[in-house]
Parts: structure tokens; sequence; C-alpha cells
């Protein structure tokens, strides 16, 4: 008979200690000085750059041609120490270029698994809604599990894991809107504008020649041990509660068709974990949720066709139903 006495604990893991909040924000403030070594823009770019690598989520970037997300997303990768791969969609792009495919060995007559470019700790999809739909759902099981399956073989993908695809915006041609399923997958959408006048000046002299990648200040063993870090950041009840209430007003939002999914609203929850940890803190401020709804939540909304025609956005219902929904303190 089992002691109970040694029986396996399942109390909560331990509280970080000062120097973990010290480490986490030392090396998040490391990468983030890096990126910008490279990137010239707003320091919350790379910030939630690392708040999805962190929270073990996937990152959309949109904008216009020409705004560097590529050079961002290839300047934050570097800095990671990980395998980085690249992907360009296309309309002729196929499944199979993506996940890899089996070909023929004629040296033992048996097929063998040509791995894909999703084989690697950082992916780029470039311009990703470029590629019908069929193909971008080859992303969907490698986001939502870190697995693929290649003709009823399923491989692991490394760890970490990360997605970072660029979108340019729906109304461009050549262009497919993401489905709703894929965009969930993704925890923060970031959507990049044109350089203010100074930040433009300062790109055209600062690149005269082609910028340097910036050097690996993490490693594949840092990042897993910070996305440990992050299971341990506390999340108090009332802090629970008040993203449940927040979901819940969106999905009987007169203007939206489609509110806040209970994915979304644990994708929030986890997102502000990893930006606490960032801030060296251990826990949760409701200003962590305030600051995180748009990036996290606004992509996953869906407006009613007459919210669309008067120009509401995402966003702006956002703001009023954050202005609306109260923090309850016990």
């Amino acid at each position: 008979m089992n002691d109970p006495a040694h029986a396996p604990s399942h109390s909560q893991p331990p509280a970080l200690s000062p120097e973990h909040l010290r480490y986490a924000a030392q090396r998040a403030r490391a990468v983030v000085e890096a990126v910008q070594s490279v990137y010239v823009g707003p320091a919350d770019v790379p910030e939630l750059l690392l708040v999805a690598l962190l929270a073990r989520g996937h990152v959309l970037l949109e904008g216009v041609p020409g705004v560097a997300k590529t050079t961002l997303v290839k300047a934050f990768a570097s800095t990671l120490g990980c395998g980085y791969r690249r992907i360009q969609f296309t309309p002729d792009l196929l499944p199979a270029d993506i996940t890899g495919t089996y070909v023929l060995d004629p040296r033992n007559g048996t097929f063998d698994l040509r791995t894909g470019p999703i084989f690697a700790n950082v992916v780029l999809g470039d311009e990703i809604n470029r590629a019908p739909a069929k193909t971008q759902s080859a992303l969907l099981e490698a986001m939502q599990e870190s697995q693929v399956t290649v003709e009823g073989e399923t491989r692991t993908l490394p760890a970490p894991f990360l997605v970072l695809a660029t979108q340019n915006p729906v109304e461009q041609a050549g262009t497919y809107p993401l489905p709703e399923a894929q965009i969930d997958r993704f925890l923060v959408r970031i959507v990049l504008g044109y350089p203010t006048e100074e930040a433009e000046l300062g790109v055209l002299r600062r690149f005269a020649r082609p910028p340097q990648l910036p050097p690996a200040v993490l490693t594949p063993a840092t990042i897993l041990e910070l996305q440990s870090m992050v299971e341990r950041v506390h999340v108090e009840d009332e802090v629970l509660e008040y993203v449940v209430r927040l979901a819940r007003a969106t999905r009987a939002h007169g203007r939206l068709l489609l509110g806040v999914s209970p994915r979304a609203a644990l994708a929030l929850v986890q997102a502000a974990r990893a930006k606490a940890l960032l801030d060296a803190r251990d826990y949760v401020l409701p200003d962590d949720i305030k600051q995180l709804s748009a990036p996290v939540l606004a992509h996953r909304l869906v407006l009613t066709p007459e919210a669309e025609m008067d120009g509401t956005s995402a966003e702006d219902i956002l703001t009023q139903t954050l202005s609306r929904v109260a923090l309850r303190r016990g």
C-alpha cells in the first residue's frame, strides 16, 4: 500500500525568485535592444514578439509592402540562436512544399521523408495570404500541436517552435483572406504602419548599406527555461473573472458577428503572464490584460457588415468594451 506521506505532490509550482525575475527582464531587454539595432520602430513591437514566443504562441504581422516586416522577423530570429527557415507563400505553393514529402531513394528502393521548411524553431511565412486556403491550412496542425502529419505519419517539430507570418492588407490584389480557424491560431497580430518622419529619416541615414543581423542573445535552452517561468506567473481569480466578463461582453456586442472565444480568452491570459515576466513581475495586473487586448483579440473578432461599412474597427469595439467592463475587487 502506498504511503500517503510519500504520494506525488499536486501543489502549485514554486514561486519565481527575485533572481529569476531579474534574469528574465535582462534577457528581454537584450533581445529588444538587439532587434532595435536593425529595426527602426516602436519598442513595443519586439516586446510583443517576445511575449508571443514565451507564451508559446505565434505572430501575424500585417502591413503594406516595404514597412520592414521581413527585416523585423529576420532580426528577431537572429537574436534567438535557433534554427530559422523562410517560406515564401505564392499562389502555386502546395502543402507538401511546407510539410515535406516522401521521395524514392533509388539506392535501396525505399521512400524517405524529405522534411519541409516547417521543421525549424522559427519559421517565417512570408506573405502568407498570397497562397490559397488549402496551402495556408498546412500550418494549422503545426501551430496548434507543434507537429505535422505527412501521409499518415506524425512528426514532432523542434522546440521551441514559433511561426512568424507576414501578410499584406486583404484589399491588395492577389491576396486571399485567412480562414477564421487559421487566424485564431495566431496569439498576436501586430499592425505595422508607415514610420514617422523622424524614424524614416533615421532609416535612410542608418541603412545606406544593407544592415547586419544582430548576434544571438538567447539559446533554445534559455527560451524553454523562460517559457517554463511563464507557467509560474500567478493570476488572481479577480483577473480571470475580468477576462471572462470581457470575452462574454464581446459575444453580446451588437456590432460583432463573432466575439471572443474561450481559446482567445486563454490566449490573453497566457500573453499577460508572459508580459508580467518580462516586466520582472510574478503576477498579472489588470493593466496587462488591457494593454494586450487589442493585439491578442482584435484579429479574432468578426464585425457585422454595417460596422464594416461605417468604418468601425475591431480595436474601436474593444476600447468600448474595456470601458464598460470593470474589474470586481473582492
